[in-house]
């Protein structure tokens, strides 16, 4: 698994977990629902403003994203 695709899934798995859609995770991080959707999908990339922008939304710290994606990249090597 690549990065991007590790990473959006990350953000999926969090947003799941806190009970919010694409287009509420969207509002609270002041992004498109679009943009949104395509990170999930690891079709975007974000930038560093937007990563910690989607970890506010999401009540969590960047840095926990990213382990996230850490593991799911290592699971799946």
């Amino acid at each position: 698994m690549d990065v991007s695709k590790a990473f959006g899934k990350a953000i999926k798995l969090r947003r799941i977990e806190v009970d919010l859609t694409q287009e509420a995770l969207a509002d609270k991080a002041r992004m498109s629902r679009s943009f949104v959707s395509g990170i999930e999908r690891g079709e975007k990339q974000a930038t560093v403003p937007s990563v910690y922008k989607l970890a506010e939304a999401l009540d969590t710290q960047p840095s926990r994203l990213w382990q996230q994606a850490e593991t799911l990249m290592a699971s799946k090597s």
